[in-house]
């Protein structure tokens, strides 16, 4: 792990193993097929059941809960080496452990724990997080149209949803609706469920390596232990969103490491002009401020974990490490493909195909300007929505 400040003294003996470990397995593993997914558009699947043989699946969450019961911070790490690899690998880890496994554990009955949690644990499962609509943007929640209703003893959900990572490959997915009195509510809708269909959303020009999908609810009947007894209003969701929004803290500054160490590697190499171009004031000047915005995030990461760790983490903490730490790494991303120069189109380097999936993380779970506007309502008691 890049470590110009010595973070790693801050860790437990733990949470340097899960880091370590998770880094080997990683590049054995992804490193080697990474590329070519990514070129041809396709989520490497056969990698899941091995990330939850690798306890990279729910590893802060309670065993109970089908998780590894480490530390927010070992997370994070797990997080970040996830996304040192790519995006789409951490979205698919993130999505499972915070916003799937996370809401069954929080607001299910003991029945939905048992049901799904240890097989989404051990990735002999995967779930997907069905929350943004296609005219709900940055207001998922004031603008949903997905609604259920009730008949007899059953609910009936009916509405789509769409950009939903993970979607078409779910067995079990987390659906949140509106019902007849306007309540959020979050319900479990197995794949195989009459009236639920998916379909991939094609041309992406970024996270080729994920599964993005649209869902569709066409009147799909569900028993009422489907419903998640706990998650019930706002509070549900951003509950679960901020679980994921640590991941992201996190694993962007997995993709920065990613692209500084390979456009430092090119830039010692390459000459120019009789010698090498890390020898140009300009290009120094990117890599310093590489090196500083990862240093600057990795702390910022750290110091929000513990604070998760300790029950203190507040929303807005959360929301400026996703929004800084996000920026600074798609702003190195692409520092790093000026370095690169023609090269860096190329997918034989990564800091284009980095830079590509970090336009989508800089956009999902609250762009860099909501982020803004929640920071400024958390200073002001002001809100600029």
């Amino acid at each position: 792990m890049l470590d110009f400040i010595g973070l790693e003294g801050l860790l437990s003996a733990a949470e340097r193993e899960v880091r370590r470990s998770t880094r080997a397995f990683l590049q054995a593993e992804a490193a080697p097929l990474i590329r070519t997914c990514w070129e041809k558009g396709e989520f490497p699947r056969a990698l899941v059941p091995k990330l939850g043989q690798q306890g990279l699946l729910g590893a802060s969450l309670p065993p109970a809960w089908g998780g590894g019961g480490s530390s927010a911070v070992a997370h994070g790490l797990i997080m970040y080496e996830l996304e040192r690899i790519d995006s789409g690998l951490r979205s698919f880890a993130s999505v499972q452990s915070s916003l799937v496994m996370y809401p069954i554990g929080r607001y299910g009955s003991e029945a939905q724990r048992q049901a799904y949690l240890e097989r989404l644990g051990c990735g002999k499962a995967i779930g997907c997080f069905a929350l943004t609509e296609s005219s709900g943007g940055s207001d998922p929640l004031g603008n949903m149209t997905t609604r259920v209703r009730s008949e007899g003893a059953d609910f009936v959900l009916s509405g789509s949803k769409t950009w939903i990572t993970n979607g078409s490959i779910a067995d079990v997915a987390v659906v949140w609706a509106k019902d007849e009195a306007g309540e959020i509510r979050g319900f479990l809708v197995p794949r195989d469920t009459p009236g639920f269909s998916s379909r991939d959303i094609p041309r992406k020009l970024s996270l080729r390596a994920s599964v993005t999908s649209e869902l569709f609810f066409d009147d799909v009947r569900v028993s009422a232990e489907a419903a998640l007894p706990g998650a019930v209003g706002l509070k549900s969701v951003l509950a679960c969103l901020n679980q994921a929004r640590l991941g992201i803290a996190w694993g962007s500054m997995g993709a920065l490491e990613a692209v500084y160490t390979e456009a430092l590697a090119y830039a010692q190499g390459r000459l120019t002009f009789g010698a090498p171009l890390a020898s140009r004031q300009l290009v120094q000047d990117k890599l310093v401020a590489m090196l500083a915005d990862h240093a600057c995030g990795t702390l910022l990461a750290w110091r929000l974990g513990r604070l998760a760790d300790e029950g203190e983490l507040r929303p807005a903490q959360v929301s400026l490490g996703k929004r800084d730490n996000v920026r600074a790494a798609l702003n190195g991303a692409r520092s790093a493909r000026e370095i690169l120069g023609a090269a860096g189109i190329c997918l034989d380097h990564d800091a284009i195909r980095h830079m590509l999936n970090l336009e989508t993380v800089d956009t999902y779970e609250g762009t860099h300007d909501i982020h803004t506007l929640i920071l400024g309502r958390d200073l002001t008691g002001i809100s600029a929505f």
